[in-house]
């Protein structure tokens, strides 16, 4: 079971494999964020059922807006022919029945769940109208509702057809993943044959063939061939990686350029894509402070216009207009309709995590991408983030009357056959160099080092253990070099050769962990978004440390550096930096980290595909590339921004456009009708809706 089915299987009974497939088949996923996807999902709501419920209603609109008297006056026309005063309560009762429905609905449910909100004002402010309007025309009132009554539903019907059809775009990025599985996949037969079978028939050490320009349909290891893998829509990285035997590949994956052979590993849910898919929904459905913000509003929203309502047709009533108490009770209800302040939140919140998980970052817990733009200081884990946690041949030395390339070729040959990463690191730098010598009579020294004979002689490659064992003493010339690798923390291997019971010292090779070429523009990225404090963590000895951070680029009374921490202390680092008043980010492998990771304001857990880490981290980024770190940080600035102007905007406009509704302003003929009250919420809804799909235009990672 993988990380991600661990510690999310919960969110989703069948999983994203089935989504996928439900959305393949013509499903349609629920609506997840905010107040949005409660009352929607349930009363089975889609944007395509408000479009044909617009349409419909704007047709029968039409007819009754252009036989109102009052309208006729306006335009000064006339129309008059038999039956057009049946034109208003017959269609009009259509259109609030028909048109109306979603949000009578709504209405029952809100008040059922004890919790009052935008349907049950919208449902008032229609029923009020409409019941009016009816008594009007059974003679009982000479108050006729129905044009600004169909128009009222109309428009709230754009209103809300606008807002699920820009929620349902942000979730897109859902039913995106799972376009990214094929249908189908192929498969090798135990005979070698190849035949085609479904995705969904797959098993865990099946082997397919991925042809070129496909897409891998199963997360695996290569067993085959080689490819150059565009991981983009995983990692967020636009450049393709080579991938060779032996290698991991995630299901999605497209092989641009060959074919290759794939065992697979992880199917359905096991899948990093199924992982993926699991946390950008978790952070869709999950709210932050902001949201409980607004949905406290909306609830106090309701009460204020009720009782506004009540003040306002007892007042108007009192002072013996009966008529205009109706008109402004029921512009009250409209108006305050809290549909912009519904959409501020949940509209923001899926462009985010849609925008993130579209770059590589995926979202897990809301707060902490909101907590992001406050941190001050970020504490990066040294080996696998700041560096790639793989020794690279770093530097080579020879004797007086030996050649460098030749002590690194001699050292390779000895190494081809060891499976030790430092071998790897000798063996690949030897071939990057275009080294072809050949050793026999391989053997591995356990815990010193290794032989073999090249071209006749005898050589060995290894530590100070192998040279104490020998008896071979280091020339002078290397003993100063050697002396400088070793202050930098790079494991040091001699070449020897082999004289019967002698052994002479040829040369020596430095091996380092290498530092990530995009952490130095990392650090500087987060100083120019004025993080006050870098500091780097490792168990490391304190002049490695130092060295890695000088490499860096750490500015020396600024920036700190953690050194000789063992891995359950790395959380003490944490609380140590907390107490001095700084907000912190964790960055680490989330492996040996997670107690860090958890302390932090927000951890952030760095891998890629399967083996990222995510137990206690609250932002993933799907790549290795510490610069995502200054990307959540744009993000969490840029959304946070769309949440004030979003809340500010629906806040606001209730505030001016409750006392224009009740009437206050009457006395100097400034009045809002029903009809004007619905534009302008409508419109209201609109702004907001524009200004979250800004968040579209923000750039994780700045142009290079």
């Amino acid at each position: 079971m993988s990380h991600y089915e661990r510690h999310h299987d919960g969110h989703s009974p069948r999983g994203a494999a089935a989504g996928a497939g439900a959305e393949r088949h013509g499903g349609r996923p629920d609506h997840g964020p905010g107040g949005h996807g409660g009352h929607d999902k349930h009363a089975g709501h889609d944007p395509e059922m408000f479009r044909r419920k617009f349409w419909l209603s704007l047709v029968l609109t039409v007819p009754i807006v252009a036989t109102s008297h009052m309208v006729m006056d306006w335009f000064g026309y006339r129309l008059d022919f038999p039956g057009m005063s049946w034109i208003g309560p017959v269609l009009g009762t259509v259109v609030f029945c028909y048109g109306g429905w979603p949000f009578l609905v709504g209405a029952v449910r809100e008040v059922r769940d004890r919790a009052p909100g935008m349907m049950l004002l919208i449902a008032m402010a229609i029923t009020v109208a409409y019941v009016a309007s009816l008594a009007t025309a059974l003679g009982a009132f000479d108050l006729d509702f129905w044009w600004e009554l169909a128009a009222l539903v109309t428009i709230m019907l754009l209103g809300h057809w606008q807002e699920m059809k820009a929620i349902g775009q942000a979730q897109g990025a859902l039913s995106a993943l799972a376009a990214l599985l094929p249908d189908d996949a192929e498969r090798v037969t135990a005979g070698g044959e190849v035949e085609r079978v479904s995705v969904t028939d797959l098993r865990v050490d099946d082997v397919v063939l991925v042809r070129p320009g496909a897409r891998v349909p199963a997360d695996g290891r290569i067993i085959e061939g080689g490819a150059e893998l565009d991981e983009s829509m995983v990692t967020g990285e636009s450049r393709p990686v080579s991938r060779a035997e032996g290698d991991r590949v995630v299901a999605g994956t497209v092989a641009t350029d060959a074919a290759i052979r794939v065992r697979v590993e992880a199917v359905g849910e096991d899948t990093a894509l199924a992982g993926i898919q699991r946390l950008v929904a978790q952070a869709q459905q999950s709210s932050g402070r902001a949201q409980v913000l607004a949905d406290r509003f909306a609830a106090w929203l309701f009460y204020i216009a009720t009782a506004t309502a009540v003040v306002t047709l007892v007042t108007w009533a009192l002072v013996g207009n009966l008529g205009e108490a109706v008109v402004r009770t029921v512009t009250v209800l409209v108006i305050a309709c809290p549909h912009a302040l519904g959409l501020a939140i949940p509209l923001v919140i899926a462009l985010s995590t849609a925008v993130a998980a579209k770059g590589g970052i995926l979202v897990k817990d809301r707060l902490a991408l909101e907590r992001m733009r406050t941190v001050d200081a970020v504490l990066f884990d040294k080996t696998g983030t700041l560096t790639r946690g793989e020794h690279v041949l770093t530097a080579v030395a020879a004797t007086a009357g030996t050649d460098e390339d030749e002590v690194l070729a001699l050292a390779a040959a000895v190494e081809a056959d060891s499976e030790h990463p430092l071998a790897r690191a000798i063996v690949a730098a030897g071939e990057e160099r275009g080294a072809r010598r050949r050793a026999t009579g391989f053997r591995s020294l356990t815990g010193r080092g290794v032989r073999a004979e090249v071209d006749g002689s005898g050589y060995a490659v290894g530590g100070p253990t192998l040279l104490r064992e020998l008896h071979a003493d280091i020339p002078a010339d290397l003993a100063q070099r050697q002396a400088d690798w070793s202050r930098r923390g790079a494991a040091v291997l001699h070449l020897l050769r082999l004289d019967g019971d002698t052994a002479r010292v040829l040369g020596a090779l430095a091996l380092e962990d290498q530092v990530r070429p995009e952490a130095r523009q990392a650090i500087a990225e987060l100083r120019e978004q004025g993080v006050r404090k870098i500091a780097m963590i490792t168990g490391d000895a304190r002049p490695v440390a130092e060295a890695v951070a000088a490499d860096l680029g750490f500015r020396s009374g600024e920036d700190e550096v953690f050194a000789e921490v063992l891995p359950a202390d790395k959380d003490e680092a944490v609380a140590d930096l907390q107490r001095r008043g700084l907000r912190v980010a964790m960055v680490g492998d989330g492996v040996n980290d997670a107690p860090a990771l958890a302390r932090a304001d927000v951890g952030i857990a760095i891998g890629a595909g399967t083996d990222v880490a995510i137990e206690s981290a609250g932002v993933v980024l799907a790549s290795s590339d510490p610069r995502g770190v200054s990307g959540v940080i744009r993000l969490s600035r840029a959304s946070y921004r769309k949440m004030v102007q979003n809340l500010a905007w629906a806040a606001g406009y209730n505030v001016v456009a409750l006392p224009l509704a009740a009437g206050v302003l009457a006395w100097a003929g400034v009045a809002l009708s029903p009809a004007v009250a619905a534009v302008l919420m409508s419109a209201s809804t609109i702004v907001v809706a524009l200004n979250a799909q800004l968040l579209r235009r923000v750039r994780l990672r700045p142009q290079e």
